[in-house]
Formats: structure tokens, C-alpha cells, sequence
């Protein structure tokens, strides 16, 4: 057996309270939210995302997790986020593997699956059931973007769509690829565009 689990990852959204924006990354990544069971949690790109929703005040996030990055610990030490009007989910809801041991993005087929685009249009619709006006999604990566302009079934909602926020996203998304660009300052830059989006 591989040490891909495949689990099935689904939407985190807040215990309580109102939902205004819903994350969409393109998949559970092998050694995060595979192994944690919570969307982006453990994720080397995960990090990005839950500093800017701390920096937002939509996520508390125990100190300790910063000190030890990984989904399988994570859990083990029984460490999670709380969300405060934001939900996290995934375009793809397992982690797409063709080996047990290596990641690969979601195929089109997998994307466009109807129990795929039922899943998420149903996630859609929780969260908008929460949200006082108009729901707000942000998706990371060509993937998840890829997957919301086919997507029928789902309650109206604003979209904006920024890299994925993994090195290679973001290498492949900058100017002349990055190149003379260090990637703790593409990093640093993703993780404030993201922080303004939710903050509008």
C-alpha cells in the first residue's frame, strides 16, 4: 500500500456563524490534508493559505502547528484550525495519485465527474445558506479554475481565481517564470493578495 490514503477530505466550514467566503484549492496534497482529514492542513501551500486567513481573523490557528507542518502530526497531536466566516474545500475531493506515492493534479475526467460537480455545488449551497448577502469564492490554481467554468447546480457567488500557491504556481505564474525571483518573496506576495481578497 502506498503512503497516498486517497481519504475522501470534505469541506471544513465554520461551527458556527455566518460563511461569506468558500477557499477552493485543486486537491488534498499527499502530506497534508491527505493525512490531516482537513482541507489545506498540513499542505506545504496550506501554510499561505491559513497565515492569511489568521492575518484576515477568519482562522485561529494553535501556535504549536507552525512548529511542526505536517498533516499526519497534525492529527496525531490532534491540532486543528477554527474558522470564523470561511469555508475551505477542494476542487477534487482525494488526493490524486497514479502510483500510492506521488502526487499528480486531477484529470478532466475526475473534475467533471457529476458526483464531483454534485459535491461541490452542494458545498456551495451550505455555505450560502450561512451567508448574509452574496457569497464570495476564491479558487488557487488552474485546476479549481478550470472546474468552477463548467460548474451548473450552484447558488450565485463572486469569483476570483489567484495561482496555486505551491512553489511551482507560483514560479509558473510570475513574470519570465520567476526567474531572479526568490520564491519566499512570491510566497510573501501570494499570501497578501490573498489576505486583501478576504478582507474585502
Amino acid at each position: 500500500m502506498g503512503r497516498i490514503s486517497r481519504r475522501h477530505v470534505p469541506a471544513l466550514f465554520p461551527v458556527a456563524g455566518p460563511v461569506h467566503v468558500v477557499l477552493v484549492g485543486e486537491a488534498p496534497g499527499p502530506r497534508g490534508a491527505d493525512q490531516s482529514g482537513l482541507p489545506f492542513w498540513g499542505d506545504r501551500a496550506g501554510q499561505l493559505v491559513y497565515r492569511a486567513l489568521q492575518e484576515a481573523g477568519l482562522a485561529e490557528v494553535p501556535a504549536a502547528a507552525w512548529d511542526d507542518w505536517d498533516g499526519a502530526r497534525l492529527a496525531a497531536r490532534g491540532l486543528a484550525p477554527a474558522l470564523r466566516g470561511a469555508a475551505l474545500t477542494n476542487a477534487y475531493p482525494s488526493c490524486p495519485t497514479r502510483d500510492g506515492h506521488s502526487f499528480r493534479a486531477p484529470t478532466d475526467g475526475e473534475l467533471r465527474d457529476p458526483e464531483n460537480r454534485a459535491r461541490i455545488a452542494a458545498e456551495l449551497s451550505q455555505a450560502a445558506r450561512r451567508c448574509p448577502g452574496r457569497l464570495r469564492v476564491i479558487a488557487f490554481g488552474k485546476r479549481a479554475e478550470w472546474l468552477f467554468a463548467k460548474l451548473e447546480g450552484a447558488p450565485p457567488f463572486d469569483f476570483a481565481c489567484l495561482p496555486h500557491p505551491s512553489a511551482q504556481g507560483l514560479l509558473n505564474s510570475a513574470p519570465e517564470r520567476g526567474r531572479g525571483r526568490k520564491l519566499a518573496d512570491l510566497q510573501a506576495e501570494w499570501q497578501e493578495k490573498l489576505a486583501r481578497l478576504l478582507a474585502l
